[in-house]
This record gives C-alpha cells, sequence and structure tokens, in this order.
C-alpha cells in the first residue's frame, strides 16, 4: 500500500469514528428524550450533571411508571438506606414493638433500714435507640423511691448485642459529632454531652455549662456577647481536646444576646464510659450514694426485677430515625432486628442479612444492595432507584402504611424538609432525604393536587451532586400540580 493509500485509508476510519460518536450521541439524546416527560428533563438538564449520575424513577402508587432514568443502576443513597431499615423493622417487629430497660437485683438482696442494698445492682439494657438522659432519671428516681439510698457496683449485661463498637472518626475525622456515634446496647441520650450557652444581660456575657454535668468534661469558652436586635444565629467554632480520660471543649466566637440560649450537642467519650458516667453522675444528683464501679457482667437468672423503663412503640421511634435522619438510631435498629430474629449476640452483618432476607420474602430484587451498616452514613452502600420503588410500592400495600408513610418528612412540615417548597406543594408530599460529599438522593410518596400519588426516587452521584436539589423540587411540584 503506497503511502498516499495508507493517508486516505486513515483519513476514512477518522470520519467513520466520528458518524459512529455522532450517532452514539444522537441515540443517548433520543433515549433520554423519550423517557423523561419534557418537565423533568428541562429540569434535570438544568443541573449540568451527566445522564449516568442518575438513577431515578417515577410512577403512580399501585400504577404506570411515568418515567425512569438509570433505574437500575446502582447508586449510593446515602441516608435514604434507612427507608430500608426501618421498613425491615417494621415488618418484622411490628409497629407496637418495645424496648425495656430494667434494673434488677440478686433473689436474696435486701435493703436495710438505712436503705443500703446489699449485693450489686444489675442493669438490663435492650438496645433501646431512644433511651434519653429524663428517661434515665426517671428510671434510677424509681430505685429511690423504692427506698435504696447506696448501691456498691453496678452491673451491666451487654450480651444482647456482640462487639459492634465504633470509632466515631472513621468516617470523616469529625469524631465528636452525635452524627457519628457508635451503636451500642445501652446508649443513653445517643451517647452526646449538651453543651449549653445562656445570656447574663446584666454583666453582657455568656455563661456556659454542660447537661448532664459529667466528671471529665469541661468547656472554655471564649464566645464574645454582641449586643442589639437579634439578627443571625451563634457564629462560633469548636475545637475538642482529648487527654486521656479528660476532655475539654474550646469555643469562640460571638453570639447575640438578644437572640436567647443556644446549644451544641458533641461526642466526648465512647458508649460505655458515657452511659457509665451518666450512671454515677444521675445517682449523685438525685441523692444516692455509690461506693463501687459500673462495669459489665452476667444477670442471675433469678435475679428480682426493681424498676423498668419501656421505649415508645417503634411505630414512634421510626418517626425519629426517618424524620431527623438519625444515624446512630437507625444502626441500633439494625442490631435489633438482627437479636430480635433470633441472632445473639447481634452483628451488624447479622443485621444486614436480616434485612435483605425480609425484602426477598416480600418479592423485592435485592441483587447488587449493599448495606454497610443500614444508615446511609457509609461510602459504599448501593441500591437503585428501581429497588427503592419496589419497596415504597410494597410498603404502600401493607397493613403496616399508616404507620411507615407517617414516618416520613412532610413537605415544608418537618424533618428534613421543613424548608422546601413551602408554597401550593406544602404538605403533598412523605419523603426522606439524603445527602454526602458525593451523593444525593430522595425518595417517597408525592400526591398530586386532583388525587393522584407517586413514588418518585432520585439516587445521583458525583462531585457536584449537590445541583440536584432544585431537580428535586421541581420534579415534586410538578407531581403535585398533575
Amino acid at each position: 500500500m503506497s503511502y498516499f493509500q495508507m493517508l486516505t485509508v486513515s483519513a476514512r476510519l477518522r470520519t467513520q469514528a466520528v458518524i459512529l460518536l455522532l450517532l452514539m450521541f444522537l441515540a443517548n439524546t433520543a433515549i433520554h428524550a423519550q423517557s423523561l416527560p419534557p418537565e423533568v428533563s428541562r429540569a434535570w438538564d438544568k443541573t449540568g450533571l451527566p445522564d449516568t449520575s442518575l438513577s431515578m424513577v417515577i410512577e403512580e402508587v399501585g400504577g404506570a411508571r411515568l418515567a425512569a432514568l438509570g433505574s437500575g443502576d446502582l447508586k449510593n443513597p446515602a441516608s435514604v438506606m434507612k427507608l430500608l431499615t426501618t421498613w425491615s423493622a417494621l415488618s418484622e417487629l411490628g409497629p407496637d414493638y418495645v424496648w425495656r430497660t430494667a434494673f434488677l437485683m440478686d433473689a436474696n438482696a435486701v435493703v436495710n433500714d438505712n436503705g443500703v442494698l446489699s449485693g450489686p445492682l444489675y442493669l438490663r439494657p435492650s438496645g433501646d435507640p431512644l433511651f434519653l438522659l429524663q428517661d434515665l432519671w426517671r428510671l434510677m428516681r424509681e430505685l429511690r423511691l423504692r427506698g435504696i439510698n447506696q448501691i456498691s457496683d453496678i452491673v451491666i449485661d451487654r450480651s444482647k448485642f456482640g462487639d459492634i463498637a465504633t470509632n466515631p472518626g472513621d468516617f470523616d475525622g469529625k469524631g465528636d459529632r452525635p452524627y457519628n456515634a457508635s451503636p451500642d446496647v445501652l446508649m443513653v441520650g445517643f451517647g452526646a454531652v449538651r453543651l449549653v450557652f445562656t445570656p447574663d444581660l446584666g454583666n453582657k456575657r455568656w455563661r456556659a455549662f454542660i447537661d448532664p454535668p459529667i466528671a471529665g468534661v469541661e468547656i472554655d469558652s471564649n464566645v464574645r456577647y454582641r449586643s442589639g436586635s437579634c439578627r443571625s444565629g451563634p457564629q462560633v467554632s469548636f475545637e475538642t481536646i482529648t487527654t486521656g480520660d479528660q476532655v475539654r471543649f474550646r469555643i469562640s466566637g460571638e453570639a447575640t444576646g438578644a437572640c436567647g440560649e443556644f446549644d451544641f450537642y458533641r461526642l466526648a467519650f465512647s458508649q460505655s464510659d458515657f452511659s457509665a458516667k451518666a450512671l454515677k453522675s444521675m445517682w449523685t444528683e438525685l441523692g444516692g450514694q455509690m461506693t463501687g464501679t459500673v462495669k459489665e457482667g452476667a444477670i442471675a437468672p433469678d435475679a428480682i426485677p426493681l424498676a423498668a423503663h419501656e421505649s415508645p412503640p417503634l411505630a414512634e421511634v421510626i418517626r425519629v430515625v426517618n424524620k431527623s435522619s438519625n444515624n446512630v438510631m437507625t444502626r441500633v435498629l439494625l442490631l435489633t432486628i438482627a437479636s430480635e430474629l433470633g441472632q445473639r449476640p447481634a452483628t451488624v452483618a447479622g443485621g444486614v442479612k436480616t434485612v435483605l432476607q425480609t425484602l426477598m420474602s416480600q418479592g423485592i430484587d435485592t441483587d447488587g444492595i449493599v448495606i454497610e451498616n443500614g444508615s446511609g452514613l457509609a461510602r459504599g452502600s448501593r441500591i437503585s432507584a428501581d429497588q427503592v420503588a419496589q419497596m415504597l410500592q410494597m410498603a404502600w400495600r401493607s397493613p403496616a402504611m399508616p404507620e411507615y408513610v407517617s414516618s416520613l418528612a412532610i413537605l415544608g412540615t418537618d424533618g428534613t424538609l421543613r424548608r422546601r417548597l413551602r408554597g401550593d406543594a406544602r404538605g403533598y408530599a412523605h419523603m426522606k432525604t439524603g445527602a454526602l460529599r458525593d451523593a444525593r438522593a430522595i425518595a417517597g410518596y408525592v400526591l398530586s393536587q386532583t388525587g393522584k400519588r407517586y413514588v418518585f426516587v432520585s439516587l445521583v452521584n458525583d462531585p457536584q451532586a449537590f445541583k440536584a436539589r432544585d431537580f428535586e423540587n421541581q420534579v415534586v411540584d410538578w407531581l403535585t400540580s398533575r
């Protein structure tokens, strides 16, 4: 072949390649245009994100599909993953399931005339994800009402869960943030201390204190007092300094006194250390004495119950989980499912297996689903819009539908949707949102003003996934007006 013939062949190949690429582009454009209604297509195009970043489904509840794009593609759903965990819990445990936290004593133990309990005080937690400080206070007050003034050791039975503790700093390096809290069988107030700042109007300064008052925790406050009307919230920065068993929160910045008291929540210790310190602190606050320590151990089968606390029913608990997108509550819920379905001690892997088995038994495709911890606070979680939509359709047909739907945030009203679409669309959607560094997601039910109801799922994975927020709003607004 001559040199000129080679040039001719090369030019022909380049031309064919350009034509092929053009045909592929036109084909993809045609697919995009055919699969999306004009309103949805325009809204998505405004994001500037590639189609490959989106896994989306829009369909009538119990009816036809209106639109889909990449609906079978596996994406990181961020906190939308909580929909699977809460639905599985509702399916397996029932809306009236409760957690019980109880104090017990040995069968031969006595309380003498001075209120001294002979033998240890036992504590049997059950993994209550909503066991708050006030619940612990009431439970310990019950002991005081029964004439117990002095205790020796508090022995906690942690056998219901296995070794499930995590390092709160592993996910993003922010180990003092409550959203990173580790799950635990005894989780008191999510394991977080409250740092409270109250204005001293007369002296024009801020007073800071810790709730509950925990030994080893201090506040080093340098928050400047700003006079004038309240126009913005506090502008402060945090530094957490840990030295052995001592934690110091160093806070600086400024805040306007006219705005009133404000607070922040931070992690100071592991869940087990925090619960031990809270037990000691609260018992002292109630006027009791403690001569021993808090430790782990077994409880005798014939131990006698002294006082117990029951959580709100599961239907109420999942409202807190989904509306506020509480990560550690979801992780404890995952472990509870495993524990109640026969795995003792419960593990995360066992909880994941149970959730997938529950979904499979309901006819939901679980191929490729990756559930790292049940909360969605994970980089490796994966699911498709098709699979989320299948689950939402199944949930709608279930007798537990009212409890499940009511657990979702209401558009423009509460939870993570309280600031979204407060106009005519307000109240017309119950949905779960999710957001991570490279992921943006929303899923749930949208009611149109003509009475039709839709399932809408959008999972976006891209370094600029935050651009999908307006897309979500426009699609929801469009559906409510249909």
